[in-house]
């Protein structure tokens, strides 16, 4: 697929800590993140996505409202989901919605649908977690019908019936971008391509080189189902700094805290200086100068074929001043350098 390479920046909205170390509301957190896409648009970054959460370690449980601010506070900027967790939500109300985004950004609206690594939206919103893949599937399939806008007739079992239903409002390119996220099921790998959606692979551990299969089989799963190549997007932690010898003291502590506190939930090990540096040296944590981050994203980019590179830049309690500056090295550093990079790999 010959097009350039583009590249986002995404976040959960975590909740934060000053620099004195005293946690910020959540309120300031979602204002602080209107800011941080504000400056991700001045710097001429591709894209921006918000995360989908319902608990108290993370800010943001509406994500369009959030990008509804943006909308109106950006001027090129993509703004989209980081993911939409379609499972517990309605696909009209979701439609709606992001259309409403599409309209408010003058046509910059995207939406990553996908499952979500978290449960609590299930009972939070009278789901039962034992219809957890039908609901997914039957809503997934019934948004692949809103998105053509045109009247939907449409049947499933978990949710109420549509009969040459339409849907407004309708996006004046007559198209709503929408990806779906995976996390390295190939059964999930093949559901997008036979649903003609791109594809984003979130890569938050280990090596990201392990994950070329899944390119692979999306590529081909595509063509043997007669639909054009569509690109792929890669989604993994990261954090830009002046100097390497800063990531363990201005990275690992705030990243430490949330790591934890999901371990615990999940049943991990408590987590270990040296766990975290294998990741920023051999995994998918892209942290560290902007030359370090800058070869590591190209090297990536270059094993895995894709079309887009999304950074998680936020991670626990990290700074708001600390993101921004990231971002700044972001935009300023370590893009232009990976295009370098990726034309002299050419």
């Amino acid at each position: 697929m010959n097009q350039q390479v583009q590249f986002g920046l995404g976040t959960f909205g975590d909740v934060t800590v000053d620099e004195s170390g005293t946690p910020l509301s959540q309120a300031q957190v979602i204002r602080n993140v209107v800011a941080e896409g504000v400056l991700a648009d001045k710097l001429g970054i591709d894209y921006f996505g918000v995360g989908e959460h319902h608990r108290d370690d993370f800010a943001i449980t509406a994500p369009e409202t959030v990008l509804a601010a943006l909308a109106v506070a950006t001027e090129n900027i993509h703004l989209g989901s980081a993911v939409t967790v379609l499972s517990s939500d309605d696909p009209v109300r979701v439609y709606e919605r992001f259309a409403t985004v599409d309209a408010l950004s003058n046509g910059r609206a995207e939406i990553i649908l996908g499952r979500g690594s978290f449960t609590e939206s299930f009972p939070l919103f009278g789901y039962n977690l034992a219809d957890y893949e039908t609901l997914f599937s039957e809503k997934l399939d019934l948004f692949s019908e809103l998105i053509k806008e045109e009247p939907v007739t449409w049947k499933g079992t978990l949710r109420a019936s549509l009969n040459d239903q339409e849907v407004f409002p309708r996006t004046e390119s007559g198209k709503l971008n929408t990806w779906i996220g995976v996390g390295g099921s190939p059964e999930s790998v093949v559901r997008a391509a036979r649903y003609g959606m791109p594809l984003v692979l979130a890569i938050i551990g280990g090596q990201p080189e392990r994950f070329a299969p899944y390119a692979e089989l999306f590529h081909r799963a595509l063509a043997e189902l007669g639909q054009p190549d569509l690109p792929i997007a890669v989604h993994s932690p990261g954090y830009i700094t002046d100097s390497d010898d800063n990531v363990v003291e201005e990275l690992w502590p705030h990243y430490r805290v949330m790591r934890d506190r999901i371990g615990r939930e999940r049943g991990w090990p408590a987590s270990t200086e040296e766990e975290f540096l294998g990741e920023v040296q051999h995994g998918s944590m892209y942290a560290g100068s902007p030359e370090t981050v800058a070869q590591k994203m190209a090297k990536t980019i270059s094993a895995l074929g894709i079309q887009r590179f999304d950074m998680k830049y936020s991670a626990g309690t990290l700074p708001h001043e600390r993101m921004m500056r990231s971002i700044e090295l972001y935009g300023t550093q370590v893009i232009p350098r990976v295009r370098e990079l990726l034309a002299e790999g050419a």
